[in-house]
């Protein structure tokens, strides 16, 4: 199961998407302009930049099935108040094009490669249109669609789509780095033991609980489990093969960090601009487009609450077993302060807590607003400054 979604997010995803969007008819405040409009406040009083959202995609238009009075997110509204909405996680490529023409400033992905041919076409059709000129291409985990998500081979291929985002998560581990994983502990539906050694979900390890190093020595992340065209062929990812030399990886698919990844994409620059791969017919576009690239990192965190959103006990498992939001604060924010990256970095969450304290003490980093179903917004997962009324 995919740690972000609930209940409500399976029915969303039960119907396909249509291109019109279509506005709230119940005369209420619209959830996101509130909480977002709170957002601002909160991130201007301490000086920090304009927060963004990013919302599921199922609620940026409109599904057959759904209450006809079931608000949408306003997404022309949202930015003539200075907020930027790039939803998650689109696919389908006609789904993709629905979302586009809502006049998104830009989507997240598993397939980037075919985010980039609708938005081809689009601008072809549309080449005044300066939104799409500057859409954000976001390569979610890396574009875990063609590659293991959130291991560097899966960055690799995000880069080689010329995504001008890569997207993925982090927790914290023992020695305070932040490691990048989508889960609260390593999958064994993605991972598996270095030493051959069985990893189930019984003996399944939390991020929380071992080293950056160990994770590295311990686990391998290949494992193909997301469609036709995922691939783990180190043959498809020669600049990890020749980084993971180069940084003295034990594998090219072992867990990686955000320290790690910063690192790799300035190789990956490096490779095609002086390297092996700058003859390559590509190597141009390739080092130009990981030069700017940004960053959009989510703390794996959820509210100590014991009821979820839809008003259901969270399910076993998926209750919270990470470090505190400070923690995550410090290693995540600390890191991009660290390595001068608060340009290209920017931290997303549904634990709007960690956003609120990224905006206190690091207010040169962009926060960015991850919700799903409007109901979540009034419920106790959101802090009580920000929880908007039922």
């Amino acid at each position: 199961m995919n740690f972000r979604l609930s209940a409500a997010v399976f029915l969303f995803a039960t119907a396909p998407l249509v291109a019109q969007q279509a506005a709230s008819t119940s005369g209420m405040e619209n959830p996101w302009i509130t909480l977002m409009t709170k957002a601002a406040a909160h991130a201007k009083q301490h000086g920090g930049r304009m927060p963004l959202l990013s919302p599921l995609d199922r609620t940026v238009v409109r599904s057959p099935g759904l209450p006809a009075d079931m608000p949408l997110v306003p997404v022309k509204q949202l930015q003539a108040l200075g907020i930027h909405v790039v939803p998650w996680t689109t696919n389908d490529p006609e789904q993709i094009r629905a979302v586009i023409r809502t006049g998104v400033d830009g989507l997240i992905s598993d397939r980037p490669d075919l985010l980039q041919q609708v938005l081809k076409e689009e601008r072809a059709a549309n080449p005044d249109n300066e939104t799409l000129e500057r859409f954000v291409v976001s390569a979610h985990r890396g574009g875990r669609g063609l590659r293991p998500e959130n291991t560097l081979p899966s960055f690799e291929s995000g880069l080689d789509q010329l995504a001008t985002e890569l997207e993925t998560d982090t927790g914290v581990s023992t020695d305070g780095i932040s490691t990048i994983w989508h889960d609260q502990f390593y999958n064994p539906q993605a991972c598996r033991k270095a030493d051959g050694s069985a990893y189930t979900m019984e003996n399944r390890i939390y991020l929380r609980d071992i080293s950056s190093t160990d994770a590295a020595k311990t686990l391998i992340c290949d494992k193909i489990h997301f469609g036709d065209m995922q691939k783990n062929d180190a043959a498809l990812s020669p600049v990890t093969v020749a980084f993971a030399k180069k940084d003295g990886m034990p594998s090219i698919y072992a867990p990686t960090n955000v320290p790690q990844l910063f690192r790799f994409v300035k190789f990956y620059v490096d490779y095609y601009t002086t390297g092996a791969g700058k003859s390559d017919p590509h190597a141009k576009e390739r080092a130009a487009n990981a030069r700017t690239v940004h960053f959009n990192i989510e703390t794996k965190i959820v509210p100590d609450v014991s009821i979820s959103s839809q008003g259901r006990p969270v399910p076993k498992g998926f209750e919270n077993h990470t470090k505190p939001p400070q923690a995550f604060v410090d290693a995540l924010a600390g890191t991009i302060a660290k390595e001068h990256m608060e340009g290209r970095a920017a931290i997303q969450s549904f634990d709007f807590r960690t956003l609120q304290l990224i905006e206190e003490q690091y207010p040169k980093i962009q926060t960015f607003y991850l919700t799903e179903s409007p109901k979540t917004l009034s419920s106790d997962f959101v802090p009580e400054a920000l929880r908007v009324k039922p």
